[in-house]
C-alpha cells in the first residue's frame, strides 16, 4: 500500500496540497559549500585512515608482528563506525531540537578535533600502549561526528532544495565528498612519490591529519555564516504552539518500519561502496600485488568517473524516480561484483575499468540518497529518523567491510555477502513508495494537479 504523509495537524487543505516550498534564504552556492565542505573534510578523514594505515599500523602498535598490527589498526578503523550511531542520536537531536546549522558547526568541529589527535600521536615505542588508546580515542571522536554530519548535511542540503531538482542538489552531497577522498589519494599519491617507505612509517603519515585538522578550522568558519532553512523553523514555530516535541527514541521507535527500512536499503550499497572507493587502494596494494603509486590512481581514476556519474543519475532520478534509478545501479553492481573482481587480478587496466564500472553503477542510488532518505521522513524526525539507522547501517555493514575483507581473504567469498547485501537492498526499495517531488515543507507528496 502506498504511504502517505499529512500536515502536522492531520488534514490536508488546499493550501498545503501543491504549495511551494519556502524559498532558501541563501544562495544555493552557499548552501552547497557549506554542506559540501564539511562532507568533503568526512570522506578526508576516512580515507587517508583507510589508505595510511599501512603506514602507522606498525607506529601505533606492537611491530613485532606487521599483519597483526595492519589488522588492529583496521578494527579501530571499525570502531569508529560503531560510534556513528551514537552520534547519529546526538546530532540527530541537535538537528532536529536545536537546528541543522548548529549540528553541521559542532559536527566539524569535532571532526578536527580527531585529526589533530592522530596528527601528534606518540608512537608505541614512546608511551606504550597508551599510544593505541590514544588512537582509540581520535577514532569515537571522529565516529561521533561523522555519524552526524552526513545525515545534517543531507537534510540541511533536502530542506534548501527545489523540490524539482532535490536529486540532482543531492548528488553534491557525493561530488564533495568523493572529492574530499580523492583529495586523500591524491595526497597518498604525492607522498608516496616523494618520500621513501621509511620516512613514509616514520613521519610521513602524519600529514594528511594534520591538513585534516586545518581544514575543519576552515569548514567550522564557514559554517558558522550558514542560515537555518525555513522548512525547519516553521517547524519549531508549530511545535512550539503545540507543545509537540517527542523525545528522540520515542519518535523513533514510532517510525520503526521506516527506520528498519533505511538499516537494509543502505546495507548493500554501503559494503560495495567502502570496497570499491574507500579501502581498494589498500587491498590492491596488499592482497594483489599492484604497487603503491598503481593503487592510488587506478582509485582516483575511479571516483573522477564517479564524481561525473553522480549529476547525471541524480537528475534522472528527478525525470524518472528514485526507485527506478536505485534498484538499477544496486542490481547492477551486484551482477558484475564477482566477475570485477576476477578482473582485477592481473594488469593495471583491468584495476581502472572495475572500479570505474562498479562506481558509476553505484551513483545509480548514492547520487539521490540524500533526497530518498530525506523524504522519507517528517520535518520534526527528520535528522534523527534516518540519521540514526543510517548511522547503525554504516557500523555493521560499511565499518566492518576493510576488516572483514582483510580477515576472509578470498575475494570471492566474500563477494558473495556483498552480492547476497545489494540483493536485499533492492528487495526492500522495491517495496517502497515513490518520493520524488515530495513537498517537505508540510510533508505532503506533491500534487500533479495544483
Amino acid at each position: 500500500m502506498r504511504e502517505q504523509s499529512t500536515p502536522p495537524n492531520g488534514s490536508h487543505t488546499a493550501a498545503s496540497v501543491g504549495a511551494a516550498e519556502p524559498a532558501a534564504k541563501q544562495s544555493s552556492m552557499k548552501t552547497i559549500l557549506g554542506t559540501g565542505v564539511g562532507n568533503g573534510l568526512e570522506w578526508f578523514d576516512w580515507n587517508i585512515y583507510a589508505s595510511f594505515a599501512v603506514y602507522f599500523s606498525a607506529q601505533a602498535f606492537n611491530d613485532d608482528d606487521p599483519t597483526s598490527a595492519f589488522l588492529q589498526t583496521m578494527a579501530i578503523f571499525a570502531v569508529g563506525f560503531v560510534a556513528r550511531p551514537f552520534g547519529g542520536f546526538v546530532f540527530g537531536w541537535i538537528g532536529d531540537r536545536i537546528g541543522r546549522k548548529h549540528a553541521l558547526t559542532v559536527a566539524v568541529l569535532a571532526a578536527s578535533f580527531g585529526s589533530l589527535l592522530i596528527a601528534a600521536l606518540p608512537t608505541y615505542d614512546q608511551v606504550g600502549v597508551w599510544s593505541s588508546v590514544i588512537l582509540l580515542v581520535a577514532r569515537l571522536v571522529q565516529g561521533l561526528a561523522h555519524g552526524g554530519e552526513l545525515p545534517s548535511a543531507q537534510t540541511y542540503l533536502a530542506e534548501h532544495s527545489p523540490r524539482e531538482h532535490r536529486g540532482l542538489w543531492a548528488s553534491s552531497i557525493y561530488v564533495t565528498g568523493t572529492i574530499g577522498l580523492l583529495a586523500g589519494l591524491l595526497l597518498g599519491l604525492i607522498l608516496s612519490s616523494i618520500l621513501t617507505e621509511s620516512q613514509m612509517n616514520a613521519w610521513g603519515w602524519r600529514i594528511p591529519f594534520a591538513i585534516g585538522a586545518v581544514l575543519g578550522l576552515m569548514a567550522l568558519w564557514i559554517r558558522s555564516s550558514m542560515e537555518e532553512s525555513d522548512v525547519f523553523e516553521e517547524e519549531q514555530q508549530r511545535q512550539q504552539q503545540e507543545e509537540a516535541k517527542v523525545n528522540v527514541l520515542v519518535a523513533l521507535w514510532q517510525d520503526r518500519s521506516r527506520a528498519l527500512r533505511v538499516i537494509f536499503m543502505t546495507a548493500g550499497l554501503t559494503v560495495a561502496y567502502y570496497i570499491w572507493s574507500v579501502s581498494i587502494a589498500a587491498l590492491a596494494k596488499q592482497n594483489l600485488g599492484y604497487t603503491d603509486q598503481e593503487a592510488f590512481l587506478a582509485s582516483m581514476i575511479g571516483n573522477i568517473a564517479l564524481i561525473l556519474a553522480l549529476p547525471v543519475w541524480g537528475a534522472l532520478s528527478d525525470r524518472i524516480g528514485r526507485r527506478p534509478c536505485a534498484i538499477g545501479g544496486l542490481l547492477g553492481t551486484a551482477v558484475l561484483y564477482i566477475p570485477l573482481i576476477l578482473l582485477i587480478q592481473g594488469e593495471f587496466w583491468q584495476l581502472v575499468v572495475a572500479i570505474v564500472v562498479q562506481l558509476v553503477l553505484l551513483a545509480g542510488m548514492l547520487s539521490h540518497a540524500p533526497a530518498m532518505y530525506a523524504e522519507m521522513f517528517s520535518t520534526g524526525n527528520r535528522a534523527s529518523g534516518f540519521g540514526i539507522p543510517y548511522a547503525i547501517a554504516i557500523a555493521l555493514f560499511g565499518g566492518t567491510a576493510p576488516y572483514l575483507n582483510t580477515w576472509v581473504g578470498d575475494q570471492i567469498q566474500f563477494g558473495v555477502y556483498v552480492v547476497a547485501l545489494l540483493v536485499i537492498s533492492c528487495a526492500v526499495m522495491a517495496f517502497m513508495p515513490e518520493t520524488k517531488g515530495k513537498d517537505l515543507a508540510h510533508d505532503t507528496p506533491r500534487s500533479r494537479h495544483p
